[in-house]
């Protein structure tokens, strides 16, 4: 995309004018890896409960923990989901007995609920209708997407999720509120 200066002559007071140089804003790139890759994204919300259902049928509920959306990116790979696992299940955000966040889901024992949401990477730079063109495929998503929820599954007791690609309706009782951004920039 060429960038145009623009120049605009705009009289300051009756004796003085003045010339502005008007740069039009650039778009700001999407967060990416050190390759260049998109990075693995998770809207992390605390949360004192939540569920996910499907047409009426629950697929499940939690008590206190996160609920982690769960966005894939093309060229995103295991070591970005081994990463982002590491970095929710250790995030510091429920209260110790002074009220400062101080304790991780591990040392809460807390639950999780995992959803998958290519949403997340939603480029709306352009136009009113947002571009998902840097979310993964579903074919290459769903593989990374399941392979992160074994990794929560191996480390937490309680993970319950949605199924990938479906229309969910998701009920988060939001603790504080407390919701994080968290994506892989900071891996290898």
């Amino acid at each position: 995309m060429m960038m145009v200066d623009i120049a605009m002559v705009v009289t300051v007071t009756p004796m003085t004018t003045a010339l502005l140089l008007l740069r039009p804003l650039q778009p700001s790139p999407l967060p990416q890896t050190s390759s260049g890759n998109p990075l693995v994204r998770a809207l992390i919300q605390r949360v004192s409960s939540a569920s996910v259902s499907i047409d009426g049928e629950s697929l499940g509920s939690i008590a206190t923990g996160f609920v982690v959306l769960l966005g894939v990116g093309q060229g995103d790979s295991p070591e970005d989901a081994r990463y982002l696992v590491d970095k929710t299940l250790n995030l510091r955000v429920f209260p110790d007995d002074a009220g400062r966040f101080d304790r991780s889901l591990m040392d809460i024992d807390g639950d999780l609920l995992v959803v998958s949401q290519f949403t997340l990477y939603a480029d709306t730079r352009k136009g009113r209708r947002p571009s998902f063109t840097s979310a993964a495929l579903p074919e290459v998503a769903m593989p990374l997407y399941q392979s992160t929820v074994e990794l929560f599954k191996a480390s937490c007791k309680n993970v319950v999720t949605g199924r990938f690609a479906e229309h969910m309706l998701v009920d988060i009782q939001n603790d504080g509120p407390v919701t994080i951004m968290l994506d892989s920039q900071g891996t290898p």
